[in-house]
C-alpha cells in the first residue's frame, strides 16, 4: 500500500519551491494527514486508509537531490469502514499484521519534474518484502500554522502497486471475475510541521 507507502512520503523538490535553509526537518502531522488506497472489488473500487503513521521529511534546498523522506505505518490501523473486512486485511490472508506490524518507506532519490513537482523513488517494505516504488509528489505551500510555527503541505500518488509482488497473494474468482484486484493505488496527503 505509503508510505509509503508511506508512503510516504514527500520531500522538498528544489530551491525554487522552498525558501528555507538547507537541511530543514519536518515531522508529518498525522492529525492533518492521510494515507489512503483503493483496490478493485469485483466491478467497483473499495477505498481504505491507515490511521496510525509517522514520518520525517529532510529538506536540502541547496542540493534537492539529497532531500529525503522516511515513514512508518502501523499495519493494524488499516480502516475500510467495515469491521469484518478490516479483520480480514489484518489476518494472515493479507497483511498479517501480527507478524508484520509495520509498513515502511525510505526514499533513495529525488528528481524534480516541475516547478512544484517531483518523483521520489524509494524502498517500500510490506509483508516482509522490500521493493522499489515511485511516488509522484507535489508541493502545496508553506507558512505559519495556528501555533505560529512553520508548516508545509504536500500530496503524492503512486503508480499502481501489485499486491502479489509483496506476498499478498490471496485470490478468488467468481464466474471469471476476481473478488479482489491485483493493482493498488495509493494517495498521500501530508501536512508537516517544522522540527524545532
Amino acid at each position: 500500500m505509503k508510505k509509503s507507502l508511506l508512503l510516504f512520503m514527500v520531500v522538498a523538490l528544489g530551491g525554487s519551491i522552498l525558501t528555507t535553509r538547507a537541511d530543514d526537518t519536518y515531522k508529518i502531522d498525522p492529525v492533518h494527514s492521510s494515507i489512503s488506497f483503493k483496490v478493485r472489488h469485483f466491478f467497483s473500487n473499495v477505498r481504505g486508509s491507515f490511521k496510525k503513521f509517522e514520518g520525517t521529511i529532510n529538506v536540502d534546498t541547496d542540493h534537492p537531490e539529497k532531500s529525503s523522506v522516511t515513514a512508518t505505518i502501523q499495519t493494524e490501523s488499516v480502516d475500510t469502514s467495515n469491521d469484518k473486512r478490516d479483520q480480514d486485511l489484518r489476518s494472515a490472508d493479507f497483511f498479517d499484521a501480527t507478524k508484520f506490524p509495520t509498513i515502511t518507506f525510505k526514499s533513495k532519490s529525488v528528481k524534480q519534474t516541475g516547478t512544484e513537482a517531483g518523483d521520489i523513488v524509494g524502498d517500500l517494505t510490506m509483508h516482509g518484502v522490500t521493493k522499489e516504488i515511485t511516488l509522484h509528489a507535489k508541493f502545496l505551500g508553506k507558512g505559519k500554522g495556528m501555533g505560529g510555527h512553520a508548516i508545509s503541505g504536500w500530496e503524492a500518488t503512486s503508480d499502481p502497486i501489485k499486491r502479489s509482488e509483496f506476498g499478498l497473494t490471496w485470490g478468488k474468482t467468481i464466474e471469471g471475475t476476481a473478488v479482489v484486484g491485483e493493482d493498488v493505488q495509493v494517495t498521500i496527503e501530508i501536512e508537516a510541521d517544522k522540527a524545532p
